[in-house]
């Protein structure tokens, strides 16, 4: 009961700020999951970035990091450590040598089989601790906030209160 009463009392005190709760919930989980994908040596944002070039087959630096909702120099900082240990190709894109492919290695695609499991784990607790009804509309709201529709209507709003 203790415990019960200092989360509604540090629920009170903090912040109404949606994108302090939002940053703060995103460190909280990143840090759960990270514990979770630690067995396998890798970081929640390493084994994204190696499902979403999975997904893709290849992809350039601006391609994943648009995917990511990232920033192209903290991507390509993020891509350095994968593609040292071998886990990503980067290579020149022949179709502009401006651009750098970034491609799945056989160990890769090996890390990312080998870590499978223990992200469906973390998946599994996740629902587990928040609810899979309550985990499904959290999905369905990120995936909105993280939408150019999303982007526009509050670009639209900040534009107007100006």
């Amino acid at each position: 009961m203790e415990s019960r009463r200092k989360q509604d009392a540090d629920s009170r005190k903090s912040s109404a700020c949606n994108c302090t709760a939002l940053r703060k919930a995103s460190r909280r989980i990143s840090q759960l999951y990270d514990a979770a994908l630690a067995p396998g040596g890798i970081k929640t944002t390493q084994r994204a970035i190696l499902a979403e070039v999975g997904r893709s087959e290849s992809a350039t630096v601006g391609e994943l990091a648009e995917a990511l909702v990232m920033d192209s120099g903290a991507l390509a900082h993020t891509l350095k450590p994968l593609e040292r240990e071998g886990l990503v190709d980067i290579a020149i894109d022949p179709a502009d040598r401006r651009s750098r492919l970034i491609t799945l290695t056989r160990h890769g695609r090996a890390k990312l089989a080998e870590t499978d499991a223990l992200w469906e784990n973390a998946q599994k607790a996740f629902e587990a601790a928040f609810g899979r009804t309550d985990s499904d509309s959290l999905r369905e709201a990120l995936r909105f906030l993280t939408s150019d529709g999303f982007s526009a209507a509050f670009d639209k709003t900040l534009s107007r209160s100006r």
